[in-house]
């Protein structure tokens, strides 16, 4: 198969899947910590990186109905949360696009400040 090529969006928080800890996402890109998933409490996030996505499902939740993909690691395929891919009523609209991880199913580690370089592919030899 070939070696997966994962994304890095940085930060001085970061999370990432509990199984692998393939980077997902950051703290300046959560949204909201009021949402509750399958495995308990979740997190609302902006953008969120290294993500397979499933087929389209609608699905009736807590708010209402949504048209939404499950999510999980590009890198080990561990099952993390869903995106919103669109909301029946107009006060859920606002999470279209949005991510949810939930909590039990990702780690929050110390990042790096943002000054520092990323650049894993160079090297000095």
């Amino acid at each position: 198969m070939g070696r997966v090529f994962l994304e890095h969006l940085g930060g001085k928080r970061i999370f990432t899947c509990a199984q692998c800890t393939a980077p997902l996402t950051n703290r300046d890109q959560l949204l909201s910590t009021r949402f509750t998933g399958a495995t308990g409490r979740a997190f609302l996030f902006h953008k969120v990186v290294n993500l397979r996505y499933s087929e389209l499902q609608d699905r009736v939740m807590l708010t209402g109905r949504h048209m939404v993909r499950d999510v999980a690691c590009k890198n080990c395929n561990c099952k993390l949360g869903w995106v919103y891919e669109f909301a029946v009523e107009e006060g859920q609209r606002y999470k279209e696009g949005r991510v949810i991880l939930e909590r039990a199913l990702v780690k929050e580690v110390e990042g790096f400040d943002d000054g520092e370089s990323v650049d894993s592919s160079s090297s000095n030899q």
